[in-house]
């Protein structure tokens, strides 16, 4: 493939499933933008995202869980849900020019909705993702009177995103919902290799191990280790009302699953640090991509690590997160 290919914004619309982008605003939260992994033991067109993976095709979703278990909903996967519709007012960009992102969540009377109930701190968090999940962004947009949210964001990498509001509207017996949106960005576009598996990634100077497995449709807990020089972090601040905030993305399509943490801050049994904890259910098997968000010393870190339901890990590939810009 030709290196530096031009594309335009119709074209990287084209190509939202596989294309990546970086994210870079004012308010927001943590940054992952990854380079791909020394390549030591695979050849051109050995790779998993090379070859087509029928795990990870949501068509077969159903037949993909344990059992006599239920799995559940993906999220994110839908623009409009039980009423309620993602109006991205920003669907194109172009690379390395800072603009505002903006969007609105309307109701089924089509107008933008003003009242949302707070969750983790927020009335509603904003995730970035490039299609090949190198690229995760946690974005905390500003809300104007008329329901219009908007975060300025600069993308200096061409390619397909997608967008997730994630919120539950102040409206008695509303659910919480993930609705997703695609974003797309012209300029210079070089697709990236979903980074292998491994239970180690290193960020900003911090270890973090994943202990726990992904089950689809069973719920099992997931324990992320803090460390930094050897030794266990055990002073973790609290973000988004938790020690930690973790994002799993399904590689593929990329549903977004909804990760509860265990315990919180201050009601006497959970420490800060160093294991984190959440229980997760796959809803379906497959590769998935974990961001743990987490707080130490004043600032917000990311660590990501690529996951398969029911599978070992490969051997350990170094993570090279860039977590400058928080």
């Amino acid at each position: 493939m030709n290196a530096g290919l031009k594309i335009t914004a119709f074209a990287a619309a084209l190509a939202a499933t596989f294309g990546t982008a970086w994210g870079v605003g004012q308010g927001i939260g943590p940054v992952v933008d990854e380079e791909p992994p020394a390549r030591h033991d695979a050849h051109a067109g050995d790779s998993d995202s090379a070859r087509p993976d029928t795990s990870e095709n949501p068509a077969h979703a159903e037949h993909s869980g344990q059992p006599g278990q239920e799995s559940p909903p993906a999220g994110g996967l839908q623009i409009s849900e039980n009423g309620y519709t993602l109006d991205l007012r920003t669907p194109r960009l172009t690379a390395g020019r800072t603009t505002d992102l903006r969007f609105a969540i309307r109701g089924d009377d089509g107008r933008a909705v003003t009242a949302f109930r707070r969750e983790h701190d927020k009335e509603l968090h904003l995730i970035v993702a490039s299609r090949d999940l190198n690229t995760y962004r946690h974005l905390h947009p500003t809300r104007a009177a008329d329901g219009t949210w908007s975060i300025p964001v600069s993308l200096p990498r061409a390619g397909g995103y997608r967008v997730f509001a994630d919120f539950t509207p102040e409206k008695k017996g509303a659910e919480n919902l993930t609705l997703g949106a695609d974003l797309a960005v012209s300029g210079t576009y070089a697709p990236r290799d979903l980074p292998a598996p491994d239970t180690t990634a290193v960020t900003d100077g911090y270890e973090v191990k994943l202990g726990g497995a992904l089950r689809p449709g069973a719920a099992r807990e997931l324990k992320l280790t803090v460390s930094r020089g050897g030794r266990p972090v055990t002073d973790l601040q609290p973000y988004l009302g938790a020690y930690g905030h973790l994002v799993a993305l399904r590689s593929g399509d990329l549903a977004y699953l909804h990760v509860h943490p265990n315990g919180e801050p201050g009601d006497g049994t959970t420490a800060a640090g160093p294991d984190v904890s959440f229980t997760a259910t796959a809803p379906s098997s497959g590769t998935y991509r974990l961001f743990l968000d987490f707080k130490h010393q004043g600032k917000v870190h990311t660590a990501a690590f690529t996951v398969r339901t029911g599978g070992a890990p490969t051997a350990p590939v170094p993570d090279t997160t860039d977590g400058h810009g928080h």
